[in-house]
C-alpha cells in the first residue's frame, strides 16, 4: 500500500526485488500499472507488516507499507488503504482550490480525545492571521453523509487550540452521493457562525455548489386515514400493557412497551413480532395470550432482563414513555394525536424514532428520540425538522388532514431530543450551537430508570449564537 494508490496485490511472479550497491529495488507490475521503488530502510516491522521508508523518482521520498492479507490483524487493510489513497487526493483538493494557503496539519489519524474519526481526513490551513478548516469524505467512506458532523467538531476544537488565528470558514468535501444531504444540511446552519464551504467530488476533480441550489427534498406526506371501529382493536386494547395506535395509512398498530406484534390493515389481522401470520376471528385468543406474555415479559420488572423480546428496540420502549408522557416533555403539546415517522422520506435506517406532536398554540414539535450515545443525533434530528418545515410551508399537514381541530400555525417548528441524561454525546451540544436561529433545538435528558418511570432530569434550551467569527 501507498499513499495516494489503489492496493496493489503482490503474486508470485508478479514482483523482484533487485541489489543495487547499498540498496535494493522492489518492482511490481500486474497488467496494468508498474510499480517501481528503491528502499531506504525500514521503518517499523511486525509480523505479516512492514513499513519502509522508500525514494520515489525524483528522489521523492514516502512510505511503502507491505501487508499479509491472511494474517488476522491486517482484517482492517484495505479500509486503511482506501483512507490513505482518499487522504492524497483530499490533499491535491486543498492546494487546487486554496493555492494560496498553506495546509499546516493534514491528518487521518484517530483521535478520541477530541472525537475525531479516521474515516474523514482533516486539514488546517493557514494564511497570515487567517485560517481556515477542512474536512473530506471519500466515496469509500462507511457513511459520506456523516462528514458534517465531525467538520463542525474540528472547526470548533481549531478556534479553541488556534487562539492566535481567525478560523471564519469550514469547506466540505464529499462525493457526489452525499452532495444533496450536505447541501441541505448545511443551508440551516448559522452563518454568523462560520462561513461554509462545499465541494463535490466529480471525475478526479472537484467543484464547488451552492447549497441554496438545494431547496426540494426527496419527502412524502401521505393524507391522514383514519381507521374504523373493530371489534378486534377492542378486544385487543382491553389486555393490560397494550398499546393501540391509529397509523395515518389506516391502519391499527398493537405494541406492548412499543415492540409491536400485531396489525389490522385492510380489514386482515397480521400478528407475530415480525407479522409473519394472518388471522382471523379464531386467532384472537391467541393474539390476546401472545400480548399478555409481551407484557410480563418486557416491562420494568422483567424477571430476565436479558430476555431479547426485553431488550429489543430500546428506542421504541422510550418512544411510547414520551407518548404516555407527553405534556412532561412539554407541557404546551397536544396529548394526541402525535404522528410516528411521518413525513416520509428515504434515508436508510436512521436508528432515531421521530414523532411529531402540535401544540396548543398551533406550533408543530418534532420530537427525536434516541436511546443511546449517537453523535450524529443533531443532524439527523435537522434532517427531519426541516421536511416537516418544508411540508409545513406548504399547507399540506391541513390538507392531509393531519392534526384535526388544531388551526396550525406557520412558526417553524420546535425541535425537542430526548435522550437518557447519561446517554448524551458530549459533542451533540457543540453540532447544536452551529444550527440556524430558526432551529430551535432543545435537549431534554431523561432519567436512567426512564422504563419504570419517565422523569426529565435536565433541559437545555436554545441559546443564541455568540462569536466574533463573522462569514465573510
Amino acid at each position: 500500500m501507498e499513499a495516494g494508490e489503489d492496493p496493489f496485490p503482490v503474486g508470485r511472479d508478479s514482483f523482484a526485488l533487485t541489489p543495487r550497491g547499498d540498496t535494493l529495488t522492489i518492482e511490481c507490475w500486474d497488467q496494468t500499472r508498474n510499480l517501481v521503488r528503491r528502499i531506504r530502510r525500514i521503518q517499523s516491522r511486525r509480523r505479516g507488516r512492514m513499513e519502509v521508508e522508500v525514494e520515489r523518482f525524483g528522489a521523492r521520498t514516502g512510505t511503502l507499507t507491505l501487508i499479509d492479507l491472511a494474517d488476522a490483524s491486517n482484517r482492517a487493510a484495505d479500509q486503511r488503504a482506501a483512507r490513505l489513497k482518499y487522504r492524497e487526493q483530499f490533499r491535491r483538493s486543498l492546494r487546487r482550490q486554496f493555492p494560496e494557503w498553506s495546509i499546516v496539519e493534514l491528518s487521518t489519524e484517530p483521535d478520541l480525545h477530541h472525537t475525531l474519526s479516521p474515516s474523514y481526513p482533516r486539514a488546517f490551513l493557514r494564511r497570515g492571521s487567517a485560517g481556515l478548516a477542512a474536512i473530506g469524505a471519500g466515496e469509500a467512506a462507511l457513511a459520506p453523509e456523516n462528514v458534517l458532523s465531525f467538520g463542525l467538531i474540528w472547526l470548533d476544537y481549531l478556534r479553541r487550540r488556534e487562539t492566535r488565528v481567525n478560523i471564519e470558514r469550514l469547506a466540505i468535501f464529499v462525493p457526489v452521493s452525499a452532495q444533496a444531504a450536505a447541501s441541505h444540511r448545511v443551508r440551516f446552519l448559522n452563518p454568523n457562525a462560520a462561513g461554509y464551504l462545499l465541494y463535490v467530488h466529480h471525475r478526479g476533480q472537484e467543484d464547488r455548489i451552492d447549497p441554496d441550489d438545494y431547496t426540494n427534498f426527496e419527502t412524502r406526506l401521505e393524507p391522514c386515514r383514519r381507521a374504523g371501529a373493530n371489534d378486534w382493536a377492542r378486544s385487543l386494547a382491553s389486555v393490560d400493557g397494550v398499546e393501540v395506535r391509529e397509523k395515518t395509512d389506516g391502519s391499527v398498530s398493537f405494541a406492548v412497551r412499543g415492540l409491536e406484534f400485531a396489525r389490522i390493515a385492510g380489514g386482515e389481522l397480521l400478528f407475530g413480532i415480525d407479522h409473519k401470520h394472518a388471522g382471523s376471528r379464531s386467532h384472537l385468543s391467541e393474539v390476546q395470550e401472545l400480548a399478555a406474555g409481551l407484557a410480563r415479559m418486557r416491562c420494568a420488572g422483567a424477571a430476565d432482563p436479558l430476555n431479547p423480546l426485553y431488550t429489543r428496540s430500546p428506542e421504541s420502549w422510550l418512544e411510547s414513555q414520551v407518548r404516555r408522557n407527553i405534556e412532561q416533555i412539554d407541557a404546551m403539546l397536544h396529548p394526541s394525536p402525535v404522528y410516528g415517522q411521518v413525513p416520509q422520506f428515504a434515508s436508510g435506517e436512521r436508528g432515531v424514532i421521530d414523532l411529531l406532536a402540535a401544540g396548543r398554540d398551533g406550533r408543530l414539535a418534532v420530537i427525536e428520540i434516541k436511546a443511546d450515545q449517537d453523535i450524529h443525533l443533531p443532524l439527523q434530528a435537522l434532517d427531519y425538522w426541516m421536511r416537516v418545515k418544508w411540508h409545513l410551508d406548504r399547507g399540506e399537514f391541513a390538507r392531509g388532514g393531519y392534526f384535526p381541530g388544531v388551526p396550525l400555525t406557520n412558526v417553524s417548528p420546535k425541535l425537542l431530543l430526548v435522550a437518557p441524561a447519561l446517554e448524551w454525546h458530549p459533542c451533540n451540544e457543540i453540532v447544536i450551537k452551529y444550527f440556524k436561529s430558526e432551529v430551535q433545538a432543545e435537549r431534554i435528558g431523561v432519567g436512567i430508570e426512564w422504563k419504570q418511570e419517565l422523569r426529565i432530569m435536565f433541559r437545555v434550551p436554545p441559546t443564541p449564537w455568540h462569536s466574533p467569527y463573522l462569514a465573510r
